[in-house]
């Protein structure tokens, strides 16, 4: 008659803890730089012409880039100009980001024009209403060029 546990190459073997496999470290998860769902690192470009200053924004617009913001109002402010903000390649924006379009519309004896709004800086201009203090046109509006 067979054995109630069943034959014994059935029987499960008993956990030995030091035959278990090591459990690597936990991964750190990191968005990708490039492909779908990249992140982009921020940047800021300012371009001071004969007639208006243009900075240019692109990527993230966040916490990391508070000091080139920073400068790069700074600058405008010093060229005395009309100031035009390109935010055309403008993949994400904070706080940071509308605090410095706030900054910039405060104190500049013309109005601020922004050009080339994607639409999360739409979203964000209109939830802030921070869009009612700068001139926001469309990319197909003329004189765009600097």
């Amino acid at each position: 008659m067979a054995d109630a546990d069943g034959p014994p190459g059935d029987a499960p073997d008993p956990i030995d803890p030091a035959a278990q496999p090591e459990v690597a470290d936990p991964v750190e998860t990191v968005a990708p730089t490039f492909g779908p769902g990249a992140v982009e690192p921020g940047t800021v470009h300012v371009f001071v012409g004969a007639d208006r200053t243009r900075i240019v924004l692109a990527g993230e617009i966040d916490t990391e880039l508070a000091d080139d913001l920073h400068d790069a109002a700074a600058a405008a402010e010093h060229a005395h100009q009309p100031i035009e903000i390109d935010a055309h390649h403008v993949t994400f924006m904070d706080s940071s980001g509308v605090a410095f379009l706030a900054r910039l519309s405060t104190r500049s004896t013309t109005p601020v024009r922004l050009i080339r709004v994607p639409p999360t800086v739409r979203f964000l201009l209109e939830v802030t209403r921070i869009g009612e203090l700068l001139d926001v046109v469309d990319d197909d509006d003329p004189g765009t060029e600097l």
